[in-house]
């Protein structure tokens, strides 16, 4: 008798992917927490901080959104997760984008649309790392 090995399929993240996607994370909760302490403090250079935490972000972002792309064609997987989880990836990125938009203008003009801004998007990340990570299976076939 002869006795072969399966393979385990793998359907979850590449690690490249899984990298660029856990990334994005704690950037957005950063200039959440730079914005709240701007928002108790008044000091500028936190709203400076937020701006540059968005600015990585949106960059980790984008490149994670490409990667879901590339998954949602992928033979190997749920299309309907992986379709919900890029459009979260694109929400994410979407409004992370307008947040840059508003830490473009004045410090004082940031508040309290900044701040919101930056909690939903922090928000959106969680949500999109936790579909990303845990929605697909990874092992054998079943």
């Amino acid at each position: 008798m002869l006795a072969t090995a399966e393979r385990p399929v793998r359907t979850g993240p590449n690690p490249l992917h899984g990298m660029l996607l856990a990334g994005a994370f704690p950037l957005f909760l950063g200039a959440a927490l730079s914005d709240y302490a701007y928002s108790t403090s008044y000091n500028v250079q936190w709203s400076h901080f937020a701006s540059w935490l968005i600015a990585g972000g949106l960059v980790f972002c984008g490149l994670a959104l490409i990667c879901a792309l590339i998954g949602i064609f992928r033979p190997a997987g749920s299309r309907g997760l992986s379709v919900l989880y890029f459009v979260l990836l694109l929400a994410t990125w979407g409004l992370g984008f307008v947040n840059a938009l508003v830490h473009a203008r004045d410090a004082w003009a940031t508040m309290p649309t900044g701040l919101t801004l930056s909690i939903v998007v922090a928000v959106l990340a969680f949500v999109a790392i936790w579909i990303g990570f845990t929605s697909r299976k990874s092992g054998g076939h079943s």
